[in-house]
């Protein structure tokens, strides 16, 4: 069933989503979190490639790649690459993650990102769609084959940002330095000021010397109930 084009934001790139992944604040925050220095990046897991459209039109000095295990959802990222006039600097594997070794050169890039599964197997409900399970929980790839592909890809002082769910950070934290990419940014975003964080952006450096920076949270709204003036430069609805 064909979905119809979206605005990221009014008069930005168009794109379609998927039923199974559809865009979620957590891609759109990672983006502005994982925006900067950078010339080659890759999106380890893109989906539908929503991710690469906001960190290409953020910068155009970067060019990145896409790789993604289901067909469909590759076939919809290069869809939404080429309808935003961003195939030139925008590339789409179809492939499995844990097979990278196998399809790309060590040290590849100097950004990867990641929006990966949340869940571990046998912790809640399972999705019956085999792409939904897949976004959802680590079914198709563990937490570990991400930090080991991401130190793949990069060199020594490339960068790794990711989201995550704050209560899975000690693990998160240990898979990384495990596989030599040191924790070195962390921002808690929350719902409102007062409220438990609900999601965590990270950023790692590979080879990087031991020493995190806690940044201040993210609040989606305000006492109030209303979008924060960042939220709004973040989906450039800025009055």
């Amino acid at each position: 069933m064909e979905t119809k084009w979206l605005e990221l934001w009014p008069g930005g790139p168009l794109f379609r989503q998927t039923a199974q992944a559809p865009v979620g604040t957590d891609s759109v925050l990672l983006a502005a979190f994982a925006a900067g220095k950078g010339a080659q990046g890759i999106d380890m897991g893109c989906g539908s490639g929503i991710l690469m459209l906001l960190l290409l039109t953020a910068s155009e000095k970067l060019e990145m790649t896409g790789l993604e295990l289901q067909v469909d959802a590759a076939a919809l990222a290069r869809e939404n690459l080429a309808r935003a006039g961003l195939s030139g600097r925008g590339t789409v594997l179809n492939g499995d993650l844990r097979r990278v070794r196998e399809l790309l050169k060590a040290g590849s890039f100097d950004l990867a990102v990641a929006n990966p599964p949340y869940f571990a197997p046998g912790h809640g409900a399972s999705a019956p769609d085999p792409g939904r399970a897949a976004a959802r929980e680590e079914s198709a790839c563990t937490l570990e084959e991400f930090c080991a592909a991401a130190a793949w890809l990069l060199p020594t002082g490339g960068r790794f940002c990711l989201v995550y769910r704050p209560e899975r950070l000690p693990e998160l934290f240990c898979e990384m330095t495990q596989q030599g990419i040191e924790p070195k940014r962390l921002r808690l975003c929350c719902h409102r000021p007062g409220a438990a964080p609900n999601l965590a952006l990270v950023e790692g450096r590979r080879g990087g010397k031991p020493g995190l920076s806690v940044e201040p949270p993210l609040y989606l709204t305000d006492a109030d109930g209303k979008e924060t003036e960042e939220l709004r430069r973040i989906y450039r609805r800025e009055k």
